[in-house]
């Protein structure tokens, strides 16, 4: 075995090891108190949050709203996408991970006044609150573009793998005739603010190397339609990207924002700096706009000046603490930061708000601050990656400097996004990591 593959297994067992299968540390003393929290949202920053929780205070009446009887791993998506893994490998019970003792509310949130401290459901319940934490997730606005509908996702050359883990196997479906077949590949993301950026990097590279695995990538040409002229948020990564892009002869056309698309003509209509552009396609993969629930654009807690047409939340970059309301914390996607939408950022994040929430119940200042860490394992073929790591500055921040280089395709990236990320992940949700 070779050097770099040695200090490859041990960095794994670096990660094994930062997972504990319990917690073992030394607790603080819980704070007697008798708050009442509301954490809207039984993802990955509200389940988390709601675990650890549970035992920093004694008292708290905790709440958690989410009509979502499935927790769904999000990172495995791209994986089910591309026919490695299967749908129900992204899926598990959410009751599996909540922990006792937290008022669970199976019902979809209709408003929250913030002046009033109240979040109400769409059955009519009314629930008050000291404290609340918004992590609701985000919305994909598929309505946004014309022609396009959910049901189409499998069909007609169309895939779309954010749409949820059968969504993603659907999406597989219509990506393997590509790469069987050949034909011209169409891949595309929003101008919005999304969650992990990286995910349509991800399917274009993969769905190239696996049309190379079968010896068709003579049959396939490759479109992947930017929607400003960067690959990648992070100068440096851009770069690669674009140099890897430029190897395996895959086109970018840059500011190329998918308007419509006609399914029967299999052409897709982009906006563009000179107008509208047709591009015909054999297989397109879609992800379309996304933007804040309903509820939290309508309930002025959103930014007023910035992402306007997405309104996600007006909070501080450090604390993710409302500037307006300070009794009003955001977590994940919903969060109104210039980074941050990745299931790795939400670890980060979870703490700082735990922090920040629990100080102020106790009549202290947080300490805890976020820098806008995010993390991308972006595959570039089967059983490679490049494990991208940034802040808010986008500062490459690698947490195995020396052992794992950020910009190189390694095998030991791939087993981090194959094997360490989802035990990190579940560690996560439990409140041990």
């Amino acid at each position: 075995m070779k050097r770099r593959e040695l200090l490859s297994l041990a960095a794994i067992g670096a990660v094994a090891s930062a997972v504990p299968l319990s917690r073992t540390e030394a607790a603080p003393e819980p704070i007697r108190t008798s708050a009442s929290i509301v954490i809207v949202g039984a993802g990955a920053a509200g389940t988390a949050l709601a675990n650890r929780l549970v035992r920093r205070l004694d008292g708290a009446r905790i709440t958690i709203i989410d009509p979502r009887t499935t927790h769904l791993y999000q990172p495995g998506l791209t994986l089910v996408a591309t026919g490695l893994k299967s749908a129900n490998y992204v899926t598990s019970d959410e009751a599996h991970w909540l922990p006792r003792g937290v008022d669970w509310v199976k019902q979809r949130v209709a408003a929250v006044d913030a002046e009033a401290k109240t979040v109400s459901t769409e059955d009519g319940t009314e629930i008050s609150y000291d404290w609340l934490v918004l992590a609701p997730g985000l919305v994909l606005d598929y309505g946004a573009i014309e022609g396009f509908s959910e049901d189409l996702i499998g069909t007609n050359g169309i895939g779309a793998l954010y749409g949820g883990p059968e969504a993603a196997a659907r999406t597989w479906t219509a990506a393997q005739k590509l790469t069987e077949q050949g034909g011209r590949g169409l891949f595309t993301r929003p101008a919005t603010e999304m969650k992990c950026a990286g995910a349509p990097l991800k399917h274009t590279f993969l769905v190239d190397d696996i049309a190379r695995r079968a010896g068709n990538a003579g049959k396939v040409e490759m479109i992947y339609a930017a929607q400003n002229d960067t690959l990648f948020g992070v100068p440096i990564v851009s770069e690669k990207v674009r140099m890897l892009f430029e190897d395996r002869g895959i086109e970018p056309v840059h500011s190329h924002v998918l308007r419509s698309i006609d399914p029967s003509a299999k052409r897709a209509t982009f906006t563009t700096p000179d107008g509208n552009q047709d591009i015909d396609y054999d297989y397109i993969h879609v992800i379309p706009p996304q933007r804040a629930p309903g509820f939290v654009r309508a309930s002025g807690l959103a930014w007023p000046d910035r992402w306007t047409d997405q309104g996600w939340l007006e909070v501080d970059m450090a604390t993710l603490r409302h500037l307006r309301y300070p009794e009003v914390f955001a977590l994940g996607d919903v969060a109104g930061v210039p980074k941050g939408k990745t299931a790795a950022s939400v670890k980060w994040q979870v703490p700082v708000v735990e922090d920040h929430l629990v100080a102020a119940i106790d009549g202290r200042e947080g300490i805890e601050s976020y820098d806008g860490y995010t993390s991308c394992p972006l595959i570039t073929r089967v059983g490679r990656a490049m494990l991208v790591e940034f802040d808010y500055r986008n500062n490459l921040v690698p947490s195995f400097p020396g052992i794992i280089a950020p910009l190189e395709e390694l095998w030991i990236s791939w087993m981090m996004k194959e094997v360490a990320l989802k035990a990190t992940y579940n560690a996560m949700l439990r409140g041990e990591a």
